[in-house]
């Protein structure tokens, strides 16, 4: 796509306007504010930089290969090195839309990975702990941390419901787009017949940003403890220590198990800054849902989003239509980004057409 000299203009200007700024001001909070702009906008320079160049040197060597008093030898060479610069535009174009397109201001931040059993009995809550072991290892690749919030294990094992943080630059970035239902195909393990059974369980991905303005309020919230879940015998818990949070005015509840009430109480005040942080942006995504049609979805939690597979060893992403053949590398964490990578690609895509569209 064609770039308006214009919006490259703006770009720059806005760079060189922080770049001063930065050297005048004296203000502490302005020079952070300024500083995080700053590593921002960076990059974003440097490329519009490296094609307003390109166009440069191309209308140069054009008014060179038109030039009359040139000799022919030198026409030549310049218009050899204009279509050397006109291949190499397109790609740089693309590189730089990129870089222009709007940033989700929470990409970067660390998330609350909820995921809960579904339709499916003791199978749904099992197929909930393979999802969870997933995300695990994902991260663990991608260098974040993992701190279980709160668990309720199922009896034939996995979970009915687990709540972890996952802090890490990026996170909700690369895990936006597994908010919904995910739907799993196989032989359960309780199942003595050999008969394949549909079961499926729901994640939720909520961001952890940095500010949350959200009018919050304790006086808003319903605060009771009570024991923790324990394992039984010399593991279960005697103190009320587990802490539960409803926020009066929304009904949202979070509950933290942890063993000190200290840091329950703490986690679940800001679990539920989340959720009520994740609701309005929901909220704001759905009053635009007709500006962001065909992108990605990854607010709609009852969307069925991806089906595994087993006996096919096949995983399938509905929302973009990708079908994988690597079901089991997939499932260990170790091959996700296969996922992630096409669906942030497809996201991509649809909003550069976007902005194309809006010129």
């Amino acid at each position: 796509m064609h770039i308006p000299d214009i919006k490259l203009a703006q770009v720059l200007d806005r760079f060189e306007q922080i770049e001063a700024r930065m050297s005048a001001t004296m203000d502490s909070d302005e020079i952070v504010q300024l500083g995080k702009d700053y590593a921002e906008l960076k990059p974003i320079a440097e490329g519009v930089r490296k094609l307003r160049n390109v166009r440069s040197e191309m209308s140069d060597l054009e008014a060179m290969a038109a030039d009359p008093e040139n000799g022919a030898e030198m026409k030549a060479m310049a218009k050899e090195e204009m279509q050397t610069l006109k291949e190499s535009l397109p790609a740089l174009e693309k590189e730089v839309s990129l870089l222009l397109l709007p940033k989700d201001k929470d990409d970067s931040a660390s998330i609350v990975l909820e995921i809960r059993a579904g339709t499916g009995g003791d199978e749904a809550a099992i197929f909930a702990g393979d999802l969870f072991a997933m995300y695990a290892r994902y991260a663990s690749i991608q260098g974040w941390k993992v701190e279980v919030e709160s668990e309720a294990e199922a009896d034939m094992g996995g979970y009915k419901e687990i709540v972890a943080s996952v802090s890490g630059s990026g996170a909700y970035g690369k895990m936006k787009f597994e908010s919904g239902v995910h739907r799993v195909q196989r032989v359960p393990v309780t199942e003595t017949q050999g008969r394949i059974h549909t079961s499926a369980a729901t994640v939720a991905v909520l961001p952890e940003p940095a500010d949350i303005d959200i009018g919050f309020s304790m006086n808003d919230v319903r605060v009771d403890t009570m024991r923790a879940s324990g394992a039984g015998g010399q593991h279960v818990n005697k103190t009320d220590s587990a802490v539960r949070m409803t926020h009066v005015p929304t009904g949202v509840v979070v509950v933290c198990d942890a063993k000190s009430q200290h840091m329950n109480r703490a986690n679940a005040e800001r679990l539920l800054k989340m959720k009520l942080y994740d609701m309005e942006k929901q909220r704001i995504d759905s009053e635009r849902a007709e500006e962001r049609s065909g992108q990605v979805g990854s607010g709609d939690r009852s969307e069925r989003i991806r089906t595994y597979n087993y006996p096919q060893g096949r995983v399938t992403d509905h929302r973009i239509g990708l079908t994988l053949y690597n079901l089991d590398k997939i499932v260990a964490g170790d091959a996700l980004n296969d996922v992630v990578d096409a669906l942030m690609a497809e996201d991509q895509a649809a909003r550069l057409a976007q902005m194309e569209m809006q010129g």
